[in-house]
């Protein structure tokens, strides 16, 4: 009985494994289809649903799409629509470094290809003739290196620059002699072929190539493998070079990127050869001004097969008018020679004009010039334009007009309030006086006749000073940022956010001496940038609101039509309003109207019968003439920054003419070239639009 049970059992364990691997089969047999079925569905997915993204995908890892040379720029205007800046073609020669390519191949090409071009080899130094002869010499530059020398380099005493040095102190003038002009040529030339990054496309020649030039280096490019020719473009300019500096530079094909600028431009996605403005309005503005480059696709072959063609960039209208621009820097030329004919003004050598709308901050001209003279007595006048945002000018009376709004504001001084025009006195100081005494006088007259201890009077109370003659005088030192921080509200002592680069802020007092806050109400401590004393002008002008000064008007698509489709359009641009009561802003006007009236300080700066308004600033100002980093001699800076017409302000004049005289000469001895030249300019600006 024992027996038969247990067989039983075995058998039943017998059936129960098999059945667990029948289950098993099944189990598995259905996992493995429902792979299937999701390794079906996934493919009907990926083939058909994603078809088109695979493609593009597959594309764009397996597909090398290239890009062209730089394109054409976009063209530079003036508000009136004349081209400033264009761009022409010309026939270049050009060499790009290949694999491989031996020093030895290289000297040869370059004696080839002087044989075939002429190229100005003007600039050949002598260093250069003497790496040309190592490289050919190499044998007889090593044996000029003694065994000791030779042994100091393999004991680490020399290195392989001192080597190199020694070579080229080695290489005698008779060694040199034996050059021909064709040898010079194949120099220079070599020198051109390895100039600036390695790979890049090194100009040869783009100037004056003739046809023949032009077709013999076409047919002989696989006796000189890397040279190449091509019609490449430059910037034209049909103004000469009027406001050239300010127009801005570009790279040329050979530089490509400047070294300066590489990784700025890098970080854009720009590559080390392309064409870039370097400077001012091209670099200020070249996201418009660059072109687009055509791409290609690179076929397995070596082929390419154009996708996209290159266009010439966005053309950007300036607010400039050329025609003033003109006038003006004309007016400058003549004013400074003329100045350097009078007596005094050996220290004086320039002068900055801005013209600009009150009203939208928008620049209509801005010039400097600075005149250099010859050894032969002659003068040569060089552009300084970019001085107007980068140097920096004592402004003398020119802020009392600010400085009347901090005495309004702060309760120091009230409308109509009569000061008598008397010396200020402070111990162990000199006097300080205006430039002539004027008696009692009211607020208006201040202005008129220039005070300056009318201002000393206002500067006091704001520092919270008790004022006894020729006794100590102590101010509370917040007095100083209670002054900086309204005059920044002008646009003095902050930067006027022009939109140009490399602007500067002018220089900023640390010292907090009593005299210095009296200094600094009359301008003669602070200094400030001719831009800025422009927009503090304009703040005024237009009844409180700091404008941004803008050069940039617009901004239109290239096209066969020019200034047809705009792009974008430069809005006038508010920084800050002026806090402070509309009645203290008028009076003030009323003032800058009485000064360039008759008796006023700059009456005859703008002719009446434009309704003039303004303030003339006679300033303080120091040199360095011997240039030992030492300030050695105190001159006088002459000033204007006016308006006009003073009830409904449509145009702003500023003019700056540093160091006209030294400080020793009298008023009346010095010369008036900043007189003369508010004249000038006013008047051409009023003949132009009337």
């Amino acid at each position: 009985m024992k027996k038969k049970i247990n067989k039983y059992k075995y058998h039943t364990q017998k059936i129960n494994i098999e059945d667990v691997i029948e289950k098993r089969y099944k189990i598995l047999v259905i996992i493995i289809l429902l792979i299937m079925f999701i390794l079906l569905i996934r493919l009907f997915f990926v083939q058909v649903l994603k078809n088109n993204y695979y493609k593009e995908e597959l594309e764009r890892l397996t597909v090398k799409i290239i890009e062209g040379d730089s394109t054409p720029r976009g063209r530079i205007y003036d508000r009136n629509g004349n081209i400033l800046v264009d761009n022409i073609s010309i026939k270049t020669i050009y060499y790009k470094k290949q694999n491989k390519i031996t020093t030895k191949e290289e000297i040869d090409m370059s004696y080839l290809a002087a044989s075939y071009i002429e190229v100005d080899y003007s600039k050949l130094t002598k260093d250069m003739l003497k790496k040309f002869w190592i490289l050919n010499n190499s044998k007889e530059a090593n044996s000029r290196i003694k065994e000791e020398e030779w042994d100091k380099l393999e004991l680490r005493k020399l290195t392989l620059d001192d080597i190199e040095k020694l070579k080229m102190d080695r290489v005698t003038e008779e060694d040199l002699n034996v050059y021909t002009d064709l040898d010079k040529e194949a120099c220079y030339i070599y020198n051109l072929m390895n100039k600036g990054y390695s790979y890049t496309e090194k100009t040869i020649k783009n100037v004056d190539v003739t046809e023949e030039e032009y077709a013999l280096i076409a047919e002989n490019i696989d006796k000189l493998p890397g040279f190449n020719v091509k019609l490449d473009w430059d910037r034209y300019y049909p103004y000469n070079d009027i406001f050239r500096i300010v127009l801005g530079n570009v790279s040329s094909s050979s530089s490509g990127v400047p070294y300066n600028l590489k990784e700025y431009y890098l970080s854009k996605g720009y590559s080390l050869t392309d064409r870039v403005g370097t400077s001012y309005i091209e670099y200020q503005y070249e996201d418009y001004l660059k072109g687009v480059k055509p791409t290609y696709l690179l076929n397995s072959d070596g082929s390419y097969q154009e996708l996209t063609k290159g266009s010439r960039g966005n053309d950007i209208v300036l607010t400039i008018d050329i025609k003033l621009q003109q006038e003006v820097e004309k007016i400058l030329e003549e004013e400074l020679i003329r100045a350097k004919k009078e007596k005094y003004t050996n220290y004086f050598d320039k002068s900055y004009v801005i013209i600009n709308d009150p009203n939208t901050g928008e620049i209509l001209a801005m010039a400097g010039k600075q005149i250099v003279e010859n050894d032969d007595g002659t003068y040569t006048i060089l552009d300084y334009t970019p001085g107007v945002i980068t140097s920096s000018v004592t402004p003398g009376s020119i802020v009392k007009g600010a400085s009347h709004i901090v005495g309004y504001n702060t309760g120091a001084l009230k409308i109509g309030e009569v000061r008598n025009d008397a010396c200020i006195k402070i111990a162990s100081t000199p006097l300080k006086c205006s430039y002539s005494m004027h008696g009692n006088i009211n607020d208006l007259a201040a202005l008129k006749y220039s005070s300056n201890t009318y201002q000393f009077q206002t500067a006091i109370k704001v520092g919270k000073g008790n004022y006894s003659y020729n006794k100590p005088l102590v101010i509370d030192e917040s007095a100083f940022d209670i002054y900086r921080s309204i005059f920044s509200e002008f646009g003095l002592g902050v930067l006027t956010e022009i939109d140009l680069p490399n602007e500067s802020l002018g220089y900023k007092g640390t010292n907090r001496l009593s005299g210095l806050l009296l200094d600094f109400s009359i301008g003669q401590y602070d200094t400030y940038t001719p831009i800025q004393i422009s927009q503090y002008m304009t703040t005024i002008a237009n009844g409180g609101n700091r404008m941004q000064p803008q050069i940039l008007k617009a901004v239109f698509e290239s096209s066969d039509k020019p200034l047809e489709k705009l792009v974008y359009e430069n809005e006038p641009k508010i920084l800050n309003t002026v806090n402070t009561d509309k009645k203290y802003m008028d009076r003030v006007k009323e003032g800058f109207k009485q000064v360039l009236s008759s008796g006023g300080t700059g009456a005859g700066y703008v002719d009446y019968k434009y309704k003039p308004a303004g303030k003339t600033g006679t300033a303080q100002s120091f040199l360095d003439t011997d240039l030992d980093g030492v300030i050695d001699t105190a001159t006088t800076t002459a000033n204007f920054a006016g308006y006009a017409p003073y009830n409904n302000p449509k145009v702003v004049f500023t003019v700056i003419s540093p160091d006209i005289a030294p400080e020793s000469v009298s008023y009346g001895r010095m010369s008036k070239v900043n007189t003369r030249i508010s004249q000038k300019v006013s008047k051409k600006y009023f003949e132009i639009y009337g």
